[in-house]
């Protein structure tokens, strides 16, 4: 255990001198990677959050944020979750865990639909006559292991696909994670990267219309994946047998835009009723913090739980989503 615990220390410090360097670049690297939409929260409980759940995701959505906590989860567990997100952008998640003694395997598909966009030209800027539209993927299959009651690590092997008319964008990459729970005081911590991986190499063509007609387009440019390494954080401030009061906070650097610091709370009544909130540091158009319920039931010995979120962008607008999940 205490080799663990020091190779975490080590991991830390190494991610962290580098996440200072690149700190120095801040936002000039805004919008340089593709793959943007493996940023979009899943789940409703994290968003609520405000994506401060690193080290508290103890359901599906735990092989979105860090695959290590899949090894936490009490039994197998189904999660299906929807995502209303702006300009008729919607997203769904489905994630599968299945719990064997200390180890736990898991799949998962994130995917990001854009709906129908008019398409326009410079020679028709009211419109062609046609729409496109584009298809974001995440294929995602985890293995992890709780090694004591206080350690845990998981990895996930992904593969990612973006379709943007007829030119696809394929690549494979891998997330993974520890977990420490600090004795019994409540306290835990996690550390993890997402998105490490290589360039997604273009295929296919598209056409474009200029003053010499009508020419077909291929690309040439290999994109780069929106690479974060996470520290983050949770605490049980208050734990009785009515109420539960859940304070989390992480550290994200992503490879294309500066830190971001994210905190959370979420408040358990009978560990049935839940109200949440969180704030994102750091990101632009946020202005109120992210609001969020849900309500957990047993049947016939199994888990039932249903939960909403919503978060609101200054002039982009609001973003509703929902998820059930249920243990098997």
């Amino acid at each position: 255990m205490k080799f663990n615990i020091i190779t975490i220390l080590i991991l830390i410090s190494f991610f962290g001198r580098e996440s200072v360097i690149a700190q120095s670049f801040g936002e000039d690297r805004a919008g340089t990677e593709s793959f943007q939409f493996t940023k979009i929260a899943v789940d409703p409980r994290s968003a609520a959050m405000g994506n401060s759940n690193m080290a508290d995701a103890f359901d599906g959505s735990s092989l979105y944020w860090n695959p290590a906590l899949s090894a936490k989860l009490s039994g197998s567990n189904v999660m299906i979750s929807h995502t209303s997100y702006f300009a008729g952008i919607s997203q769904d998640y489905f994630s599968f865990v299945n719990k064997l003694g200390d180890f736990a395997i898991g799949a998962s598909v994130q995917y990001l639909n854009s709906g129908d966009i008019i398409e326009t030209t410079e020679f028709q800027p009211t419109g062609t006559g046609r729409t496109f539209s584009t298809h974001h993927l995440a294929a995602g299959l985890s293995g992890a292991h709780q090694v004591t009651d206080l350690f845990s690590y998981g990895i996930t092997l992904k593969f990612l696909m973006e379709k943007i008319e007829e030119i696809n964008y394929n690549t494979g990459a891998i997330d993974f994670g520890f977990h420490y729970r600090v004795g019994e005081t409540g306290l835990r911590f996690a550390v993890g990267i997402n998105n490490f991986g290589l360039d997604a190499n273009p295929s296919g063509s598209t056409t474009r219309e200029n003053l010499d007609g009508v020419e077909e387009v291929e690309p040439e440019d290999f994109e780069s994946l929106p690479t974060r390494f996470h520290i983050g954080a949770a605490f049980d401030v208050i734990e009785t047998e009515q109420s539960k009061l859940i304070l989390t906070g992480q550290i994200t650097n992503p490879s294309d835009n500066a830190e971001q610091f994210n905190l959370g709370a979420e408040y358990a009544f009978m560990n049935q009723f839940f109200v949440r909130t969180g704030y994102e540091f750091g990101v632009e158009e946020r202005k109120i913090p992210s609001l969020g319920g849900g309500v957990r039931i047993n049947i016939m010995n199994k888990v039932f739980e249903a939960d909403y979120a919503y978060t609101m962008f200054e002039r982009l607008g609001s973003i509703h989503r929902i998820a059930i999940s249920f243990s098997l």
